[in-house]
């Protein structure tokens, strides 16, 4: 039995696309951005040598760390609690103010063009200063606690889910929405029937991801002095109490990896 051969047609068609050689401008770009790389490289002081003078000291920091040290467990699960407290207040705060800011954001749902651009520059703003940021301004705005810690996770998350909800809300099916207004219904009608219904599993996902990232992110905040568990792991490391920092950052680790695992389940539930 013979074996029919393939056409030269379908041969081209299955073959790999090959690289279009680049322009003289983009390969200059390319190189401008390989010559940076390298240069960064040596400007961060990284080294070779100094990573093998930096393993006896860890080994011995490690060493110090084992076993942890239970004594002040009960404490340190308190300040744990508060911390997955201040994450949940300042991610819910910030997911119910960033829903009415997405709604002024995005394209078609904005009452006027420069609206839509001032929505837009306020979650940018948000979205760019980083929370440590954030947090130490409310520490000297309100002072040293948890309080800070919530608003700086709350003005976070405006940011990191007001960009995700305004992308939601433009990508949703026009034509029920079309539908409505042709019948009369009002913007607020149109947005609560037709597009929050379409877009609530990228709502959820959204929400259960910035949980997750304020979870993670309110243990930095306590390093400047906003509650929480951040601020039992500074001071076991300033006075060099490594064992007790090794008890923390294990339950620091247990409770990221649990809301992890509870948010997948929910996910997985609702989408």
């Amino acid at each position: 039995m013979s074996t029919a051969m393939p056409s030269s047609a379908a041969t081209s068609s299955t073959a790999v696309p090959r690289w279009e050689r680049p322009g003289a401008i983009t390969f200059a770009l390319w190189v401008l951005a390989l010559a940076f790389l390298i240069w960064s490289f040596t400007s961060v002081g990284l080294s070779w040598e100094r990573m093998l003078r930096g393993i006896p000291a860890l080994g011995s920091m490690l060493q110090r760390m084992f076993p942890p040290d239970l004594e002040r467990l009960p404490q340190i699960l308190w300040s744990l609690l508060v911390t997955f407290q201040m994450a949940l207040v300042g991610c819910a705060l910030g997911l119910v103010l960033a829903f009415p800011i997405a709604i002024l954001a995005a394209e078609g749902l904005s009452p006027h063009p420069a609206v839509r651009l001032l929505a837009r520059g306020l979650i940018a703003l948000f979205r760019t200063v980083p929370d440590l940021v954030w947090a130490l301004l409310f520490v000297i705005a309100v002072g040293l606690g948890p309080a800070a810690g919530v608003m700086a996770i709350m003005v976070d998350k405006i940011g990191f889910a007001g960009r995700f909800f305004a992308e939601a809300m433009e990508e949703v099916d026009k034509g029920p929405q079309e539908a409505l207004a042709a019948i009369g219904a009002t913007r607020l009608g149109v947005i609560v029937s037709a597009i929050v219904p379409q877009a609530l599993p990228s709502f959820v996902a959204t929400s259960l991801f910035s949980l997750e990232k304020a979870v993670r992110g309110s243990v930095i905040l306590g390093l400047v002095g906003a509650g929480g568990i951040g601020v039992e792991l500074k001071v076991a490391f300033d006075l060099f109490d490594y064992d007790t920092a090794a008890t923390i950052i294990i339950a620091i680790f247990v409770l990221v990896v649990a809301v992890e695992q509870v948010s997948n389940r929910i996910r997985r539930a609702l989408i």
